[in-house]
């Protein structure tokens, strides 16, 4: 198959941000530091699953987006993950765990971050 750059869908805009968020926050808890490559590496990684590429610059802005929402809103929309709950952020085969309630959380939060967020990015 071959990947597509084209412009991401808005479900597709908000499942990757909170794949990103949720890899961020997994990270922070395992780690109590912020890792801005670990976000590129995930970005790259759920784009390629999904068969789907973006500009290198759209990556590192969204980056940048899951930065601030994780360090503006986890905790402040209650979400304070520690390290026994990053498993179930996460299926077996790194999808995002839809049963999970922080996720559903996260997602809430993503999604409101793209409405406030407006980019002139291939991917918005």
């Amino acid at each position: 198959m071959r990947i597509h750059e084209m412009s991401l869908l808005p479900d597709a805009r908000g499942e990757l941000l909170c794949y990103l968020f949720a890899t961020e926050a997994a990270t922070y808890a395992l780690t109590s530091d912020w890792r801005v490559d670990f976000i590129m590496i995930s970005c790259r990684s759920w784009l390629s699953r999904n068969w789907l590429s973006l500009q290198w610059l759209d990556r590192v802005c969204l980056g940048q987006l899951v930065l601030q929402i994780a360090r503006r809103d986890l905790r402040g929309v209650g979400i304070a993950l520690k390290r026994a709950d990053v498993q179930g952020l996460f299926t077996s085969d790194m999808k995002l765990n839809p049963a999970s309630t922080v996720v559903q959380q996260m997602l809430q939060v993503c999604r409101h971050a793209l409405q406030e967020h407006r980019f002139g990015w291939g991917w918005q």
